[in-house]
């Protein structure tokens, strides 16, 4: 649960859609402005799970591939507006699992895709790539750097059939004039009683309290929000409403995310929260998607730690073209409640105004 902006980044992206609808599946849904719907469901070919086959080019040369397997799920999100998808890649130096996150902004007609990385999470998502699809075919580009040196990121999308797909990335090195392919990706959805994301291989690390701290949260919540109506404005009157959320695990268990509506009296929206825990530093990395403004800036993301069954996250963000910092509160966390609040502080952390609480119930 954030109200900031949040998540992903380049290199192996666009691998996400959908897969079950969230808690509010029978509610409206909150369409952001804007006319150009023609992209919106390119990526619900790929909804469930499946199976991969990689072939990768090593680092630094131009013809040892190695190849290796991979699972995969996508998942549906803000009822089609964005989606994710949860990887896993058996290489042959060890498996690792990454997870991205995706958005379709109807003023552009333009996917964009973030990705978070499960070696290391707390790297941030960067900008992200972006395209769309055009005679069956996606393609998605990006700016990125490679041993220091510019490159630019192309990602393509075609589909053969209904139950295989084709991802692959290539990179260019003078401005798109050419490229070179590094990474293919073959899917096959994945038939009954085979592997998943969620049954394969999880991180082994020492479960303290940090990576446990949400095990409790999957499923479907209620919420009662109640928010400052002018933040850092001298305002004391509040407004209180409702909302639903789901939420789930990813990365092993070492991540998670969750799909929200807010029932706001000027008009409800939807929002996306993605998590992940870093074992290196014991911390959580907190993103934000807001469906009013689905291509924003995911990064930087919030950061903190648990520490006696409460998390306390910080971040430097604006607010009217103004410095502000920002903190998150976790507690309250059992398999029923869950209590978010939410504080801006104009002077570096000196004093604090907490603007929003959120309380949760199954």
């Amino acid at each position: 649960m954030t109200s900031r902006r949040g998540v992903v980044a380049v290199a192996i992206l666009a691998m996400t859609a959908a897969f079950r609808g969230p808690a509010f599946a029978s509610q409206d849904n909150v369409k952001p402005k804007g006319s150009n719907l023609t992209g919106l469901r390119d990526f619900d070919f790929m909804n469930g799970d499946w199976r991969a086959r990689h072939r990768k080019l090593k680092a630094g040369s131009s013809d040892d591939w190695i190849e290796f397997d991979g699972l995969f799920t996508q998942r549906s999100l803000m009822k089609g507006w964005a989606n994710s998808g949860d990887n896993l890649f058996n290489t042959p130096d060890g498996p690792y699992r990454g997870v991205s996150l995706r958005a379709y902004d109807p003023q552009t007609g333009l996917w964009a895709v973030w990705w978070v990385d499960g070696r290391d999470p707390g790297a941030g998502v960067g900008k992200p790539i972006k395209g769309r699809f055009e005679n069956g075919v996606g393609q998605f580009y990006s700016d990125d750097t490679r041993a220091g040196k510019p490159v630019r990121v192309r990602v393509t999308w075609s589909r053969p059939t209904p139950d295989t797909a084709r991802w692959e990335q290539a990179l260019s090195s003078d401005s798109g004039q050419s490229w070179a392919v590094n990474w293919t990706t073959d899917f096959t959805r994945a038939k009954p009683g085979e592997p998943t994301v969620t049954t394969g291989w999880t991180p082994a690390i020492d479960r303290r309290d940090g990576p446990n701290a949400f095990d409790s949260r999957p499923g479907d919540w209620k919420v009662r929000h109640r928010r400052l109506k002018e933040r850092l404005a001298g305002s004391t009157e509040w407004v209180d409403f409702d909302g639903v959320q789901t939420w789930w695990p990813t990365l092993g268990g070492l991540g998670n995310l969750d799909d929200n509506l807010f029932a706001m009296p000027g008009g409800p929206y939807n929002g996306v929260t993605l998590r992940a825990y870093d074992p290196k530093t014991d911390q959580w990395s907190i993103w934000w998607l807001d469906g009013r403004n689905p291509h924003g800036d995911l990064d930087p993301p919030m950061k903190g730690r648990f520490v006696d069954g409460a998390a306390t996250l910080y971040a430097d963000d604006t607010l009217r073209g103004r410095p502000i910092k920002v903190r998150f509160i976790w507690s309250n966390i059992t398999p029923a409640t869950g209590h978010w609040e939410q504080a801006f502080s104009p002077d570096g952390g000196e004093t604090w105004e907490t603007n929003w609480f959120s309380d949760f119930s199954k």
